[in-house]
């Protein structure tokens, strides 16, 4: 018995290296998107750039690469919410499946959108040469940002952490890293059907960059955004929210590059809306004991 107890410890050094099938091979697709990703951004540049790369590949356009990045990024974003839900579905959760997630994390939404803004928008061109210095800055930062959230998750979660009972809830802290590039990812989208409209992209050119900032300056806040953990198969719902439901991943679907964009919007809205929301009423309830302190000094008196 005591052996089968400490080999079902999850600090056993066999237990916590486990690797299971299903979450780690979601696991594994989300780092090959985000892999496939960087280096359609690569190549989306050097043709960008001109050169031998573009004559030994006419067809190829850099609209084209830039949009299959995104697209990439985006099915990464599907791979990460399976693997982490077919591990708690299946009680196959492990220490090394939680630091394979990560480290693919950094990868297919830290390296991949900060590359693909930064040959993009940011990238030294004759236009724009002040950005010669800041560029590089702003991609880093967000990358930045995007590890530490990474390590501040693992951590945070780790289960010899010693949580007071208030702290345990389903909300993440922070923006989720997998919604800050899909924040990027579809803005990019958006652009790029401008520009193939023969729309001016150089107008929206600073969008990018200042959204690359502040969904860094998000994910390493203490914002809370919904985790979704909650909804599983057994999740029940009324029928019209089911309808209503239905209808507008109809709507996402039919819209895909402005609707993608502002879905991800909303939800960093939201976040920030509930952030707001409860700072005034923590606000309100501060304000209500200091009178209620105080009426009674004043009756005791």
């Amino acid at each position: 018995m005591p052996d089968l107890t400490d080999r079902e410890n999850p600090y056993n050094v066999t237990q916590a290296s486990r690797i299971y099938f299903l979450p780690n091979l979601m696991t594994a697709g989300n780092l090959f998107c985000g892999f496939v990703a960087v280096i359609k951004c690569i190549q989306a540049r050097l043709i960008t750039d001109g050169g031998e790369y573009a004559l030994l590949h006419p067809t190829l356009t850099p609209f084209d690469l830039y949009t299959e990045a995104v697209w990439f990024i985006l099915l990464a974003v599907v791979f990460d919410s399976l693997d982490g839900r077919l591990a708690r579905m299946g009680g196959r959760t492990s220490l090394f499946g939680a630091e394979f997630d990560s480290l693919a994390d950094v990868v297919s939404f830290g390296i991949a959108p900060a590359l693909m803004v930064f040959f993009l928008i940011l990238a030294p061109r004759g236009d724009y040469q002040w950005f010669r210095e800041l560029g590089w800055l702003i991609a880093f930062v967000y990358l930045l940002c995007g590890a530490v959230r990474l390590a501040r998750f693992n951590v945070i979660t780790n289960p010899l952490l010693h949580r007071a009972e208030a702290e345990s809830h389903k909300d993440f802290v922070g923006l989720p890293i997998p919604a800050a590039a899909g924040t990027v990812a579809t803005l990019v989208l958006l652009l790029l059907n401008l520009a193939a409209n023969d729309r001016e992209l150089r107008q929206f050119t600073l969008a990018l960059p200042l959204l690359l900032l502040l969904v860094a300056m998000l994910m390493v806040s203490t914002v809370r955004y919904p985790s979704f953990k909650q909804v599983n198969w057994e999740t029940k719902t009324r029928f019209r929210t089911f309808v209503l439901v239905f209808i507008a991943g109809i709507v996402i679907w039919r819209l895909q590059e402005v609707a993608f964009f502002f879905l991800f919007l909303a939800y960093i809205a939201y976040g920030l809306f509930e952030h707001y929301r409860r700072g005034v009423r923590h606000t309100k309830m501060r304000v209500l004991r200091k009178r209620i302190v105080k009426m009674r000094e004043e009756s005791s008196e």
